[in-house]
């Protein structure tokens, strides 16, 4: 499988080459959980299609949604936990049929002794995961809810490329770290606004 997706990192030839001969292919379904939080890291995933969801909870098991890690993308904080034998941080969820390529732990540390390429396309991945953080923190301590549902919902529909989502209210507020109660009103009345229109677990865009 050519692993064409990492190309937006200018990883050379030789680097996809050894990814592929050091990592295994596996598909997971939605819903299929890739890293749980506490879980020692053995292999680093890469997104070949699909996606995946990165969140973290609190001591009540409430979840907040950090990022998605789309095709040609790892997860940063799997590097960082895998490299330095520390537990996972947070929990990655399959959003959707995804393929991925599993690359043992050792074998990332040895391609970044090896290949320049491969530490620059691990910076640009830290680079972008802490900007996505920064947008977390941003939106959580300075805009509304009403306004983080509508970015979130326009990350969705732009990251799923449907104008229907299948997903419940309690998935919603879940993600968003609040109460079904509250996404259930203000989804109600994005619905009143005629940007949304609710059906059973869905929402569809107008």
């Amino acid at each position: 499988m050519e692993l064409t997706d990492l190309s937006e990192f200018k990883l050379i030839p030789d680097v996809s080459e050894k990814l592929k001969g050091f990592g295994i292919v596996k598909v997971f379904e939605e819903g299929a959980i890739i890293l749980s939080e506490h879980a020692y890291v053995n292999a680093i995933p890469i997104v070949l299609s699909g996606n995946i969801k990165v969140t973290r909870s609190d001591e009540e098991n409430r979840e907040i949604l950090l990022y998605y890690i789309k095709p040609g993308e790892s997860c940063i904080m799997s590097f960082l936990a895998g490299l330095h034998h520390d537990q996972s941080k947070i929990k990655a969820t399959v959003e959707e049929h995804t393929e991925l390529l599993l690359v043992p732990i050792d074998k990332v540390s040895l391609l970044i002794n090896e290949y320049p390429t491969w530490l620059d396309y691990i910076f640009r991945l830290h680079h972008k995961r802490f900007e996505e953080l920064l947008e977390v923190v941003n939106a959580v301590a300075f805009k509304k809810m009403d306004e983080r549902l509508l970015d979130f919902l326009h990350v969705k529909f732009k990251l799923t490329n449907t104008q229907t989502l299948h997903i419940t209210h309690e998935q919603v507020a879940n993600e968003l770290g609040t109460a079904r109660v509250v996404i259930s009103r203000l989804l109600k009345k994005l619905e009143d606004d005629g940007i949304v229109k609710l059906g059973r677990n869905k929402i569809s865009l107008v």
